[in-house]
């Protein structure tokens, strides 16, 4: 299977895992080792300000909610637009820090776009491909746009209807399709 990485792993009505219903996550790695990515869509209601003495051990206020980018424990990460700060590119324009140092300057900058991300979703050899054979996910080209898009709650029901539309535009051999083929 060709990489996923930079793609979006959007989740299909199939997918029977509680954790990842509706769940739009952004690849961060994929080869023959696993996969790793992040959700995008899953906000907590814990924020920066929450989080900022216990991890950084200092005060700090920003009501920024953190996202909760899978169930597997990891580190702190912000997915951001900043080059000079970044510890991986994963897309155009979107990039990935876990380094501390890091990590606090893009905080304490509160550097936008950005998402403050604890945990991310990952997968051993093989196992993704399995839940493709399975209809568990469908994909679709990340962007900055849907990276960081404002709307999380809409973020599933708005890339499902991209993918729709992609699809109806491969099938009827059209170049360019709106993402909601209503408004057209």
């Amino acid at each position: 299977m060709k990489s996923l990485k930079g793609q979006l792993l959007i989740a299909t009505p199939h997918l029977i895992a509680p954790f990842f219903t509706r769940s739009v996550i952004l690849m961060l790695e994929h080869n023959e080792d696993g996969a790793m990515g992040v959700v995008l869509n899953h906000p907590t209601d814990a924020t920066v300000t929450d989080i900022a003495e216990p991890v950084f051990q200092e005060g700090f206020e920003w009501d920024k909610p953190l996202v909760l980018g899978g169930p597997v424990p990891g580190p702190l990460m912000v997915i951001h637009s900043e080059a000079g700060l970044a510890d991986q590119e994963v897309l155009d324009g979107v990039y990935t820090s876990i380094e501390a140092g890091k990590v606090q300057v893009l905080i304490r900058q509160r550097i936008e776009p950005s998402l403050i991300v604890a945990n991310y979703s990952g997968w051993g050899p093989g196992q993704l491909e399995g839940e493709f054979d399975l209809d568990s996910w469908l994909t679709l080209p990340a962007s900055a746009e849907l990276t960081f898009w404002t709307g999380v709650k809409e973020l599933w029901d708005f890339v499902v209807k991209a993918v729709n539309a992609r699809k109806l535009s491969e099938f009827l051999g059209l170049r360019d399709v709106p993402a909601d083929p209503s408004l057209n």
